[in-house]
């Protein structure tokens, strides 16, 4: 029974919230934010155990796998769009990875991070599991990065909407490849808004960002040694 309950009393929480985010569209409520923190709020509530609560929710957890595989549609719906602009997709999401590998190892420094929480962090703005993978194979700590992709993906989903309005960046393709290269899947989710264009640039940006950071990743992370 409690099983059934985390998987239900989840999916109430990120509906209600979903209503919030409708009713006050806002980056700050966010429904993937917004849930987060109040799953946390009634775990603590009602003191739950984490274990407790992924007897269920793994099972959301297993949905994430068969919900990347969707993004595939709009990316056969757009192919024309992603074919035609190859090239420039290709170089920004390549630039977007230099830059965000860049821009970590000098403020890192700044910070006095010490080389194996900054070989955590290099891998913030690829996908998850690959994120995981490539952190452990260049000796950093794999949960560690899991937090900072998350964190990365949240951030890019709530200020990416400012910056377009701040840098005045319309088009969509634009939109979707910055998204896809720096937040991964939280960011593509938020591209759905903007569209099934965005949403499909989102989603090769991402799937090319995890293939390019496989290969840099590690070169940087020699680098640091």
């Amino acid at each position: 029974m409690s099983e059934v309950t985390m998987i239900v009393g989840t999916i109430f929480v990120f509906f209600v919230m979903k209503k919030v985010y409708a009713r006050f569209t806002t980056p700050l409520l966010l429904p993937v934010l917004t849930t987060t923190i109040a799953v946390i709020i009634l775990l603590q509530i009602f003191d739950v155990s984490y274990d407790t609560y992924m007897n269920g929710a793994k099972w959301i957890d297993a949905m994430l796998g068969p919900a990347v595989v969707s993004m595939a549609y709009p990316l056969y719906a757009q192919r024309e769009t992603i074919i035609k602009n190859k090239f420039s997709i290709m170089i920004s999401v390549i630039v977007a990875m230099l830059s965000g590998l860049i821009s970590v190892i000098v403020f890192a420094n700044l910070l006095n991070f010490d080389n194996e929480l900054i070989i955590s962090l290099l891998p913030k703005s690829i996908t998850t599991p690959v994120a995981m993978q490539i952190t452990e194979s260049i000796g950093g700590i794999p949960s560690l990065t899991a937090v900072f992709v998350i964190l990365a993906g949240l951030t890019g989903a709530i200020t990416g909407p400012i910056i377009y309005k701040i840098c005045r960046i319309e088009k969509v393709i634009s939109r979707g490849v910055s998204m896809g290269s720096a937040s991964h899947g939280i960011g593509v989710a938020k591209l759905s808004e903007y569209g099934e264009q965005a949403l499909s640039m989102g989603t090769v940006s991402m799937t090319l960002s995890a293939v390019v950071g496989s290969f840099i990743c590690p070169l940087f992370a020699l680098l640091l040694q």
